[in-house]
Formats: structure tokens, sequence, C-alpha cells
């Protein structure tokens, strides 16, 4: 199948993107490894296409598989982009996050609802060059592929550690961890969990008309809480081996269930009057690197 061209929910695909920890997914069979050219350079790996059951899923380790990419490094444009050239209509990302609220306990989970962005050296939309777009972030995750995280990883969670329900996700530049005033600050703003990468993928995914959710994976409290030892490097690998393979379990029936259920989501259509720019006036470089995403909107560009 072409899935550079228009096609249903039917045949879409469904992605993970591997935070730390998770530099490759079990079971998944029939892997392949493919290499993706895109208009904003080379993901941060090559992209592993495996099967569960009756649907594909595409992996894609977000600091690479030897995580060499800190996270302002990480090609967010390349690594969207190139799923969604794949067919990928659905995001799963579990990623490594700190606490920032006591009862949120390491190995603990979070399925987060909305985000403070306080990074400033990312690139956060696709559009620009002679292309505006303004799509909403109002509920920056989907909420029915949350919903199904929520559901499926409440069952699964192993005794003494809890998944969370909603809450914000401050997404800082790193890759140091935060200093103490800063973690009381996001503390006081009500924040539930830090983290380093998941805002940038969720924007560019809403412009991509990608589904996106977050299993935000407790690994330490954050030096906010002077009761606790001071965030190490240590402490983090050591809670990352922990909580990936519960990770992994959820990750594996979520996506069983994407594929019984292909839940629609809002930012499959997020485009549809997010477009501010008529085509016509788009220059036609930006139009070819767009054509993925405006094909739908605009035609397609090379038979225009």
């Amino acid at each position: 199948m072409d899935y550079s061209k228009p096609f249903s929910l039917e045949d879409a695909r469904i992605g993970v993107l591997g935070g730390s920890g998770l530099y490759s997914m079990e079971g998944l069979e029939n892997l392949r490894e493919v290499e993706v050219d895109t208009p904003y350079g080379k993901p941060s790996d090559d992209l592993r296409i495996g099967s569960l059951e009756d649907i594909e899923v595409v992996f894609l380790a977000r600091h690479g598989r030897n995580h060499t990419f800190t996270p302002t490094e990480v090609p967010y444009r390349a690594n969207i982009w190139a799923l969604r050239s794949l067919g990928v209509r659905w995001i799963l990302s579990p990623s490594a996050v700190g606490s920032l609220q006591e009862e949120i306990r390491p190995l603990d989970m979070v399925v987060p609802d909305q985000f403070i962005d306080r990074t400033h050296q990312r690139p956060l939309s696709f559009f620009a060059n002679g292309a505006v777009a303004h799509v909403s972030m109002a509920d920056p995750f989907c909420l029915n592929l949350s919903r199904l995280l929520i559901e499926i990883g409440e069952k699964l969670m192993p005794e003494g550690r809890q998944l969370h329900r909603g809450g914000i996700y401050l997404a800082m530049e790193g890759p140091a961890f935060s200093t103490r005033a800063e973690s009381n600050l996001y503390r006081s703003w009500g924040c539930k969990v830090i983290g380093m990468t998941n805002h940038t993928e969720a924007r560019l995914a809403r412009e991509a008309e990608i589904a996106y959710a977050s299993l935000s994976m407790v690994t330490d409290y954050d030096c906010w809480s002077q009761e606790q030892s001071n965030v190490s490097v240590e402490m983090v690998i050591d809670n990352l081996k922990s909580n990936a393979e519960v990770g992994n379990r959820i990750m594996i029936s979520t996506i069983q269930k994407i594929a019984q259920t292909r839940p629609k989501s809002e930012a499959h259509t997020a485009l549809r009057d997010g477009l501010m720019t008529q085509k016509e006036k788009v220059p036609n470089k930006t139009r070819k690197k767009l054509d993925l995403f405006t094909s739908p909107y605009w035609g397609n560009f090379e038979q225009s």
C-alpha cells in the first residue's frame, strides 16, 4: 500500500515513540527496518515496522537506539513526518518524567491531559516560509487515546503502584534537570510531572493530523523534595528499567484495543479549519514539503 496517498483509518498504522529506557518494543513480529528521508532531515533512527496480531506498528526510538540525541537535538519534525509518511495516525508516547507532587510516586504512571511549555530551542511547527496554519491545542492529547491508556493501564499496574488520570505535564528544555527554585515554581502552578520531549511531539503530531497520547512513567521526585535524594542519572536508570516492562505491557494491550476500535480523533482533521494561507500564495518549495499533510485540502501538489 502507498501510504503517501490519502487512506482511511482502516488502513492506518499505530506509532510508538519510545523514550529513555525504551529503545525497542517487545511483542512485535515480522520486524523490518525502514530508512526514511524527510524534507526535515533524518529521523532519530531507522523506523522499525512489525505486526501485532492484525495491525502494523511503527516503532521509533526518539533519542536513537543508543540514546545519542539530547532532548533539544531530537529531530522532532523529521520523526513526525516519517511516521505520518508510513501511514501512522495514532501515536503512543511512553516517556520518563519526574514527579512534581507528593502523591505521584516514583514507579507510578500518569496519563497527562495538559501541557505548560518551557522549551525555547525547538521548532514547533511544520508551517513557515510562506504557509501559515493555526491548529487547536486546547486539548493537546487525544482524549480517546488517553482514555484507552487509562482503562488498560489501571488494570495492568502492579500492586502498590498507581496510574493517575490527567494532570499538567511541564515541558522543560533540558538536558540538565531543574533547579530547586524552578521545581517549586512548577509545583505552585499545579503541574503534576516534568519532562523534556512530549510537548514538542504533540504540537507537531496535531499539525500532521495524528492522534497523540502519553504514558508518563515516573522515575523520581524532582528536586523540590528535599526529603528525597536529589535526582541522579543512576536513580533514573534504575527506575527506567523497572518501568519498561510494565510500560511495554500497557503499550501492547492498548495497541490491540486501537486495532479493534480504530478510534477517531479531532486530531485527524486538525488542518481542516487551521490552514490560513491560500494555496495559490504558497511557494512551490513549501507546498512540496507540506504536501503529505495538506493534500486532502489543497490537492496533491504533484498533480496541481
